[in-house]
Order: structure tokens, then sequence, then C-alpha cells
């Protein structure tokens, strides 16, 4: 649900008219709107070059992964692995979009730390593997200051929910 979303189901079940605050609070918003939609296109048509970024940082970070016997040793395995980015990835722009965390909760964090588990991929290289894809998608955006704090907070949503 999106922040406007939010405040109107609030102000109605409340049955009153959004505050000064609330309203202050849709026009910060509203203000970031281009900026949002900027970054959304930018992580849609770079997806790739972050992703095989962010795939050589968590390999370089574990080798072990790729090692024989390891979580992503075979192609397939590693295809995996790095189509899971892909998946991150929607999961970030849909929270840019909406100006919320709401939809990282409902769609990827729920269910997805039980998954992981069930398939043995240790939940310390989730976590380093959200960081590497965080500072792969910094790196290949180079954005600006307000660019990154519209989209940092995204990544660290999702890294505590594997915590």
């Amino acid at each position: 649900m999106s922040l406007i979303s939010q405040i109107i189901m609030y102000d109605s079940s409340s049955i009153r008219y959004p505050t000064i605050g609330e309203l202050e609070t849709v026009r910060e918003y509203l203000k970031t709107g281009e900026t949002r939609i900027k970054i959304i296109s930018q992580l849609k048509s770079k997806e790739k070059e972050i992703i095989k970024l962010a795939g050589k940082k968590i390999f370089q970070l574990h080798p072990e992964y790729i090692a024989p016997g390891g979580n992503a040793a075979g192609t397939l395995q590693r295809s995996l692995c790095l189509r899971d980015y892909g998946w991150y990835l929607r999961l970030i722009t849909y929270g840019v979009l909406s100006g919320d965390k709401n939809p990282i909760e409902k769609i990827g964090i729920i269910g997805v730390r039980e998954m992981y588990n069930s398939l043995g991929v240790p939940m310390a290289g989730m976590i380093d593997s959200i960081q590497c894809l965080k500072a792969a998608t910094l790196e290949v955006l180079n954005l600006d200051e307000s660019s990154v704090k519209l989209i940092v907070p995204y990544f660290d949503y999702i890294v505590r929910g594997r915590s």
C-alpha cells in the first residue's frame, strides 16, 4: 500500500481529514516522484549489469559457494542464485515506487527465510548477497545523495528481514 493510501485508510477509519503533518508528508513524497521514477527506470535498464557485478562480488567474498559442494557450485545453481537477485531488485522498485516497505514485507520477506533454510542456503550468505547487490546497485547507478537516501533503506530492510 502506498504512503498516500495508508494516510487515506487511516484517516477514513478515524473519520477525520488528513492532518497538516500528513499532508506535508504527501507533499515531500510527491516532490521525489520524478527521482523515484528515474531510479526505477535505471534499475530496470541496468538490471543485468547490476546482477553480474553483484554475483562477482558475492562469489569473491564467498568462493566456497562456487567450489565443488557449494550452494552455487554448478551452472544451474549459480544461475538460480543470480535469478534471485533480479527478484530482489524488483522488490526494491516496489518500495521506491510506493515510498513504503509494506510491499517488500508482503511480497518478499514472508516465507523467504524458511525457503532458504529448507534449501540449506546459509543465512549469513544471504545477508552478504543483499549487501553485494546494494553495493553493485550503487556502483552501477552512480546515484546522487538524495537518490541514495530513497533506495538504500529498502536494501537495509531486506537485510534486517534476513537477520
